[in-house]
């Protein structure tokens, strides 16, 4: 009995020879006290909510493909700072390297760069209820594609209220079309990216010896030269000098704030109380992208898109089973905010 403590302390101690290891999500710590998680929890959910309102600063003056080069640039680099402070590494071995080729697509070039083209049509706080939809698509990928989780009566029940819910969300009794609803599809679409590289991430790359931390400082590198081959797309981005304050500040926040340190909080909070408390932290960013919005940017939603943003969370809290009897200990975690590393670790932060 004790040597199944001590293992269990082991697979969840955040450090080891120096560096972040990866966390289980079966282990849940016993009864974590409430004030040691919370305030983490909630400044997690309020930086990952924030990151809408800054892709909202950031596209009044970058293209979507600037800001999303820029905003992976600076977080790849606040990881490294990170990474070598921790006496880390990154991966050495061809293979790792070649599936995070497909992780970084998936769970970060695309999503960030159709967030920006969604919030350049949508209210900010739109885009992060069209986020929290993520879930929704990661189950069926998980279960039909990578074959990495198994649908069960719950599963397909949550689903079915979630799409319900979206779409609620979209209004689809009032009709189809305008750029309203093209940006309300590209937000979904950056969600749906998200449902890919989770599931692929936990297949071929979550089972690796190497931490979440490196595992996602490695894939923001990635990104970052993805997008810099197709960021020309755009223009030529212009040099950080040419933008104003406001803007240098939205793409620091979002790299430097969003991915590095948000990074660090997300482990402390797995670390504490446990990946199945830490992972519900998306079921409140929507909370703050929509409070952040109205606040700071006067946005104002419509009756249905709240409401179907309900229907939405109550989906995946059944499809995960938070809601009902008999609820599962093991909770596959969720995604955070916009375009941020996928699943705790090595996990979206």
């Amino acid at each position: 009995m004790a040597d199944d403590t001590v293992a269990e302390k082991r697979k969840t101690s955040p450090r080891r020879g120096g560096r972040v290891s990866g966390v289980t999500t079966d282990i849940t710590p016993d009864r974590a006290a409430l004030r040691n998680w919370l305030p983490g929890f909630l400044a997690l959910a309020a930086i990952w909510g924030s990151s809408f309102l800054f892709i909202k600063v950031g596209i009044t003056e970058l293209h979507p493909l600037h800001l999303t080069l820029y905003r992976a640039g600076a977080g790849a680099a606040t990881l490294l700072v990170v990474l070598a402070v921790l006496r880390d590494r990154l991966p050495r071995e061809p293979r790792v390297w070649a599936h995070l080729t497909v992780v970084a697509a998936f769970g970060v070039a695309l999503p960030f760069t159709l967030f920006g083209y969604g919030e350049q049509r949508v209210e900010s706080m739109l885009a992060g209820i069209w986020n929290a939809t993520t879930p929704l698509v990661v189950l069926p990928l998980a279960v039909l594609v990578f074959r990495t989780e198994r649908l069960t009566l719950r599963g397909a029940v949550g689903l079915a209220l979630g799409f319900t819910g979206v779409l609620v969300v979209l209004g689809v009794w009032q009709g189809v079309g305008g750029a309203h609803f093209v940006g309300q599809l590209l937000c979904f679409g950056a969600a749906a990216c998200y449902g890919v590289a989770i599931p692929y991430q936990k297949k071929f790359v979550a089972g690796s010896s190497h931490s979440g931390l490196s595992l996602s400082t490695a894939q923001l590198l990635v990104a970052s030269a993805q997008l810099a081959v197709v960021a020309p797309l755009g223009g030529v981005p212009p040099l950080p000098t040419a933008l104003s304050p406001r803007v240098v500040a939205a793409v620091v926040a979002l790299g430097a704030l969003g991915t590095g340190l948000a990074f660090v909080i997300h482990l402390r909070n797995i670390r504490i109380a446990g990946a199945t408390t830490a992972s519900t932290v998306t079921y409140v960013i929507p909370v703050f992208a929509v409070l952040i919005g109205a606040l700071v940017l006067g946005e104002r939603l419509t009756w249905h898109q709240p409401v179907g943003a309900l229907i939405v969370l109550a989906g995946v809290a059944v499809s995960q089973g938070l809601l009902g009897a008999g609820r599962r200990r093991r909770v596959t975690p969720p995604a955070g905010a916009a375009g941020l590393p996928v699943t705790p670790p090595p996990a979206r932060v």
